[in-house]
């Protein structure tokens, strides 16, 4: 190349030396050419740090990359060197950042030269290195200050859990209403509800009064149903449907004649902080789901109250999710979940599952937030009845 050489004509040259493998002669053309009129050019800044990486001056390639990326924020050679060049010097998490960047600009090219194609592999394999670099380091400094994943305390494991992409966060999304700064909880802590101790008590009463009401299967209709003149589902395989049916005790505040036929379980709930809004609840059913039946994920309407299930026939195999956790439901044992944040069930066994379930106010609102709360949800539906609905 002859001294003095115009820019353009550099850089045609550098891209030819650097696809022909002679990355030393592309560096000193690309030198010449960023020393000059091509000091703007942030493709060429990249490929001066790329020629650097494979060279093995991991310094000159950041320096250059820096540049690169200057220029451009979105280059993507520029961010390849610059995670090749953080990764030589063991600057591992500054490098994942690169490398992390790199998949996700790459991912959006219609097509990749070869040199980044096989860039790609790289930042993936060094991604899922560093990982597990990471992990391994974590691990054992848990290990050292005494976490154990099956002992140690949950929400932290949950955290953890999110961090290292084992699991997603959930968040609430109450469909009508949001109440702000209540905690993101998926299923309640049992301990945190002493009164629950008498609904378990009352497992084989409600059980019986529930297989009396079983026998007249007019006792239930499906959970969801078509509204005239409402937007609807037509797709979702449970509109209309008896394999998801309940029986309500109690619906949209005012009890049913089904109550009279389950007097003990709806003394069972006497001193259960059943939401008390006219019009709208309490809500207490039976819930029954039937074989091979999926009730699909979704969210409930406010988050200012909490779901209580208290499983009566509950055959193998059948399971419940909330956000990440899933759980089996156990006879007799009660639970308390938000179901404004994503929530599904199944029955995978081959008979009907039945669970009694009732709403009560979220544990953290005062009294004087239940009453606001219950006046300023009666004010919606005195304007509008269905303005909005429990889930």
């Amino acid at each position: 190349m002859a001294p003095n050489a115009p820019p353009l004509q550099l850089l045609q040259s550098a891209v030819a030396a650097y696809r022909a493998g002679d990355w030393a002669a592309a560096r000193a053309r690309l030198e010449e050419a960023t020393a000059g009129g091509a000091g703007a050019d942030a493709d060429a800044w990249a490929l001066l740090a790329a020629s650097c990486v494979r060279l093995g001056d991991h310094a000159a390639a950041e320096t250059a990359a820096d540049r690169a990326l200057v220029l451009n924020a979105r280059s993507l050679r520029g961010a390849l060197a610059k995670a090749d060049a953080l990764a030589a010097r063991d600057a591992n998490r500054e490098a994942s950042f690169y490398f992390n960047a790199f998949v996700r600009l790459a991912g959006e090219a219609p097509s990749l030269p070869p040199d980044l194609s096989e860039g790609l592999r790289r930042a993936r394999a060094a991604q899922d290195r560093i990982a597990a670099g990471m992990q391994a380091l974590i691990n054992g400094e848990l290990e050292e200050a005494g976490y154990s994943a099956g002992t140690s305390d949950r929400r932290f494991t949950h955290a953890l859990d999110i961090l290292t992409g084992r699991k997603q966060p959930y968040l609430q999304q109450p469909q009508a209403f949001y109440y702000p700064e209540l905690p993101n909880i998926q299923f309640y802590p049992r301990e945190q509800f002493p009164w629950m101790d008498a609904v378990e008590a009352a497992t084989d009463a409600m059980t019986a009064e529930l297989n009396a009401v079983l026998e007249d299967q007019s006792a239930f209709a499906p959970y969801l149903k078509t509204q005239p003149g409402m937007p609807s589902r037509p797709d979702y395989p449970l509109i209309d449907s008896m394999d998801w049916s309940s029986c309500f005790l109690s619906k949209d505040g005012q009890e049913t004649p089904n109550a009279a036929r389950c007097p003990q379980t709806m003394a069972a709930l006497k001193d259960a902080p059943l939401c008390r809004v006219r019009g709208r609840s309490p809500q207490i059913m039976f819930s029954q789901l039937k074989a091979g039946a999926h009730i699909q994920p979704h969210t409930g309407f406010v988050n200012t109250r909490l779901t209580c299930h208290l499983p009566l026939v509950v055959p193998p195999n059948c399971q419940f999710r909330v956000g990440n956790e899933v759980r089996s439901w156990a006879r007799g044992r009660c639970w308390a979940f938000d179901d404004t944040i994503e929530h599904e069930a199944k029955n995978g066994s081959d008979r009907a599952r039945v669970v009694l379930i009732f709403d009560i106010w979220r544990p953290e609102l005062s009294e004087e937030e239940r009453t606001l709360v219950a006046t300023l949800l009666e004010a919606i539906d005195a304007y509008s009845p269905q303005a909005a609905t429990w889930d």
